[in-house]
């Protein structure tokens, strides 16, 4: 055995369990409870127990190249029982259910990124309960936004591009009349040639996703904590049918700030991580300046990595771009946060193409060679930066 590959692997999945969405805390015992190959990579399996009278459960770390003690991304346990006899399969089974995960989330990515200009928020409230003509009246107020549909349907659905006659019981946009009401949750505008759809879902994300997700934003220490007590969410989808990715992607943020100054809201779950209400309401105020909301639409995350401090961006293939990285740099925080922004709004908004093999700087001297592959923290392939 590999000593110093197997203490990595321990230190790893350690790690991996004392994450809040996990077991929350370091696991009581832990021990390698053997190795394997797999698709020509090894691997440790690992014994754990929550307590320690508890049962022994299990967990898997890998793969390695050969004496490499970085591994591949295959870290995970469903913190099923250990079962001596059948750990090896057990292991494999964990693997290939992380692979499966990876694939299908790079499927999706890359499935966002050739069809741009399609975005969805979720705004976190306390309760179930909204002011939906409230809501309707903001638009208008703040941002001039009101239905305009085409012509009026006869049905009675609203929807600007239904060619339905009067005497149909359901339209050709596929709503049945009756279920079409103003007591309905919801509302659907056409304005600017963009659909707006609203939608209270009386409902927590599910699976504490949303507080996971406020784990990312290292600027709302208790964010995950306040997410905690969110038990409903509003539903905000912007399809830009006739606009470009940028003035849907404002669209959205325009109906969200108006969102978010209904009573009783948390935060904005958006962009892998979530905005404090009054965060995204006063960056909405950019377009207010003629600027780009940029830091409403894409989020930049930082972490420390084995070799120095990497950053991310989280909304970029909502636009059609691949996500961008930085990893392993030397620089201060807010030199790589600034730089992150800096290339995101030059992509975005000057619709730059960034190549594989391609260099990028701000000036005639700095040349940042860029390199194409998958992604460390995010889904899909990203753009690495060299910075």
């Amino acid at each position: 055995m590999n000593d110093k590959q197997m203490n990595a692997a321990m230190r790893d999945m350690t790690g991996w369990l004392a994450h809040p969405q996990e077991l929350s805390k370091e696991p009581a015992k832990i021990e390698c409870a053997g190795e394997f190959d797999y698709l020509d990579m090894h691997y440790y399996i690992f014994k754990y127990k929550r307590n320690v009278l508890g049962k022994w459960l299990i967990g898997v770390c890998g793969g390695y190249e050969d004496d490499s003690t970085e591994h591949c991304g295959h870290l995970f346990s469903d913190m099923e029982e250990y079962r001596e006899s059948e750990a090896q399969e057990q292991a494999i089974a964990l693997i290939e259910k992380v692979r499966r995960f990876w694939m299908e989330a790079a499927e999706k990515a890359e499935e966002r990124k050739e069809r741009p200009g399609t975005f969805l928020n979720f705004v976190l409230l306390e309760e179930a309960k909204w002011d939906k003509e409230a809501l309707l009246e903001d638009l208008k107020e703040n941002w001039g936004i009101e239905d305009e549909p085409d012509h009026e349907c006869e049905c009675g659905c609203g929807h600007s591009d239904c060619n339905c006659e009067a005497e149909h019981s359901v339209c050709s946009c596929g709503e049945d009349e009756s279920d079409i009401t103003e007591d309905d949750e919801t509302f659907v505008i056409s304005y600017k040639g963009a659909m707006i759809a609203v939608s209270l879902m009386p409902a927590p994300i599910p699976a504490g996703e949303a507080e996971g997700a406020a784990l990312n934003n290292f600027m709302w220490k208790d964010g995950a904590e306040q997410v905690k007590k969110h038990h409903a969410h509003l539903m905000i989808a912007v399809m830009g049918m006739n606009l470009s990715p940028v003035e849907s992607g404002e669209m959205l943020v325009k109906v969200t700030a108006s969102a978010c100054r209904q009573e009783g809201v948390i935060g904005v779950y958006a962009n892998e991580t979530v905005y404090p209400a009054d965060y995204y309401i006063k960056f909405s105020g950019m377009i207010d300046d003629g600027l780009f909301p940029l830091y409403n639409l894409v989020w930049f995350g930082l972490y420390n990595g084995k070799g120095g401090l990497c950053g991310y961006t989280a909304g970029m293939s909502a636009f059609g771009y691949d996500e961008i990285e930085v990893l392993d740099s030397g620089r201060q925080p807010s030199e790589l946060y600034d730089f992150l922004a800096d290339i995101a709004n030059y992509v975005i908004t000057q619709g730059a193409v960034l190549k594989d093999g391609e260099t990028i700087g701000f000036s005639a001297e700095q040349k940042l060679p860029i390199t194409r592959s998958e992604g460390a923290a995010v889904e899909g392939y990203s753009l690495k930066i060299e910075f």
